[in-house]
């Protein structure tokens, strides 16, 4: 069955609302199950809005707990916070990303990996999951865990590849969450504590559709002489001229911005061509039918543009304001064309972000100890 994601952000609150109304009371009872594509109602099915901001993460967790108390929905708004952490994780260590990118242009292609990605290995749950990942560009997130697992443990395939396979069919593919995911997995992110993926496990969270799965049960953690420490978060957000205003598509939160403000506004999705990282056809099409879904916000736009129609449009322009697109491929195509023209660049921070991303230093277990603390000073709760 083909699952269907909506590209407006009325669908999603839809979404949202349908989760809310007594399918997240079973939630964290249930998650961790998989029972196919054609039966999610255990899941919310709202990661491809949050990686998009179609819908903003903590606008979420008001309305959650507008309704619920935190007890009833702590592993959900656990989840929730999951994402935000990732993002503030990679934030203060952008060379996990750039490191990624490079070691990607070292690893060759050999027959293993090619039968890996189109589903022909002789584990029958991950060439399921393959066919499911291109067909519904989404996968349940405990199948991305053993997935991930499968392919660094039993395929000894390298991690990279697999992130860069996920981040090619995903709609909820999102720098942070599956870079540092797939590292986590292998037992890089928290060194020497590795994912294991287990044979009875799968078996028992697919409801017995998959039995007596032979897979490498007792790898050790892959190791990684690189270390990456923490560092300041220097962005500015100063603003001396309201001239040209560039939206990437993977913050779409922006009814708040004062457009009238600007000159122009860019709505700018990259090309296959200008990635690191390429897309499959139906993410790129999802990606551009929720950057027109912003069109009506706005009077001074220029429609979708490319990266290169982008570097047209900046032609003698000494100065840039942009909603902040996080640390991944749209922040690395800003960076380079900023060197490139000589601009100077403000950004647009979501202060929560801001807030939230200075626990995000150490391990999620500290980050987790201040979500009191951020549901407060926010006023979420």
């Amino acid at each position: 069955m083909t699952m269907n994601f909506k590209n407006s952000k009325n669908e999603a609150l839809k979404q949202l609302d349908f989760f809310l109304s007594d399918k997240i009371k079973e939630y964290s009872q249930k998650r961790n199950f998989d029972y196919g594509p054609n039966k999610r109602e255990n899941v919310s099915c709202l990661s491809p809005y949050f990686t998009h901001r179609l819908i903003n993460e903590y606008d979420t967790i008001k309305k959650v707990l507008d309704k619920y108390s935190y007890i009833e929905v702590e592993k959900f708004i656990q989840e929730i916070f999951w994402r935000i952490y990732w993002k503030g994780w990679l934030e203060q260590r952008p060379k996990v990303w750039s490191d990624f990118l490079s070691d990607l242009k070292e690893i060759n292609q050999d027959s293993n990996y090619l039968r890996a990605i189109n589903g022909e290995t002789n584990i029958n749950c991950f060439n399921d999951w393959v066919r499911e990942l291109k067909e519904n560009n989404y996968l349940h997130n405990h199948s991305m865990m053993w997935f991930a697992s499968i392919w660094i443990f039993t395929l000894r395939l390298p991690w990279q590849k697999g992130a860069e396979f996920f981040m090619k069919y995903l709609l909820d593919g999102d720098a942070a969450s599956n870079t540092l995911s797939w590292r986590w997995v292998a037992g890089l992110q928290t060194k020497g504590k590795n994912y294991l993926a287990k044979s009875f496990n799968i078996s028992k969270f697919t409801n017995n559709r998959y039995n007596n799965t032979k897979l490498i049960e007792d790898a050790i953690p892959l190791k990684d002489q690189r270390d990456y420490k923490p560092k300041k978060i220097e962005l500015s957000d100063k603003i001396d001229n309201y001239g040209n205003l560039i939206v990437f598509e993977n913050d779409l939160d922006i009814e708040k911005i004062k457009f009238s403000k600007y000159n122009q506004i860019h709505f700018v999705l990259l090309k296959n061509d200008e990635r690191y990282l390429k897309l499959d056809d139906k993410v790129i099409k999802f990606k551009r039918k929720l950057l027109e879904s912003k069109f009506s916000l706005v009077e001074n736009k220029n429609g979708v543009l490319s990266g290169n129609q982008l570097r047209s449009f900046l032609e003698n322009q000494k100065f840039l304001h942009v909603v902040y697109p996080s640390v991944g491929e749209n922040l690395t195509f800003l960076k380079k064309l900023t060197k490139e023209k000589n601009l100077e660049v403000s950004y647009i921070i979501k202060p929560e972000d801001q807030y939230c991303w200075q626990f995000s230093d150490k391990g999620y277990f500290n980050f987790k100890s201040n979500i009191p603390k951020i549901l407060s000073h926010l006023k979420l709760n």
